[in-house]
């Protein structure tokens, strides 16, 4: 999964309006934020071999700590403890807990059987769908497209920055996605590390954005 993750934060925002989308992208992300440390620190191990999967030329070797079960509902439990402290709202709380956890269940619908259930643990799942390119496009495109929707009905556009600036990200999201459909693999493990810690870049892109998109007032008419 990648724009399917930030689906989950853009619905998400409906369901808790008083959580920055930035806050929401973070949690949504955040088992991919943590694993490329730890790829690059040697903890987790990631191969690069193409075949793998019909969609990722990645062979996730060992990710414990950052993509087991278990890990997801700990990290989850711990935001949302972070987040009630900060914002007092129950509702808050529980949507940033579902939104790291639904990270591991995207995951466990896309991956190959490597998923752990637990740190150190021999059960692995995955239902497979990066087996089919097609399948793969598809799930993760109307994800993407409904979350797009959900999110322009609840926000509205301050100014021109809160119009061009969220759709042009959902562009260049959409555009990594098809490039790395038929992309070529990756030269190394420590450049697929390197990468992904751009994803820091989206939560202040969130961040930014929550400054020009406020959550809509009940009964104001839609806007792009």
């Amino acid at each position: 999964m990648f724009i399917g993750h930030f689906g989950v934060a853009l619905a998400a925002k409906r369901a808790a309006p008083r959580l920055s989308l930035g806050t929401l992208l973070l949690a949504a992300q955040l088992p991919d934020l943590i694993w490329p440390t730890l790829v690059l620190l040697g903890v987790e191990t990631v191969r690069i071999a193409p075949g793998d999967t019909a969609v990722s030329p990645l062979e996730f070797v060992s990710y414990p700590y950052s993509h087991s079960l278990l890990s997801a509902v700990a990290l989850g439990a711990v935001f949302a403890l972070v987040v009630w402290a900060l914002a007092r709202s129950w509702t808050s709380a529980a949507v940033a807990w579902a939104s790291v956890v639904s990270h591991w269940v995207l995951d466990a619908i896309s991956h190959r059987p490597d998923l752990p259930l637990l740190p150190g643990g021999a059960g692995r799942v995955g239902l497979g769908l990066w087996n089919s390119v097609a399948g793969t496009a598809a799930l993760e495109g109307l994800v993407f497209a409904a979350a797009v929707a959900v999110y322009v009905r609840a926000t509205a556009a301050r100014d021109r920055a809160g119009v061009v600036g969220f759709w042009a990200v959902v562009a260049l999201l959409a555009a990594i996605y098809v490039a790395s459909l038929g992309g070529a693999p990756p030269p190394s493990a420590a450049a697929v590390a390197w990468v992904g810690q751009s994803g820091w870049l989206f939560v202040l892109w969130g961040c930014w954005l929550d400054r020009h998109r406020p959550t809509r007032q009940r009964g104001a008419s839609v806007a792009a």
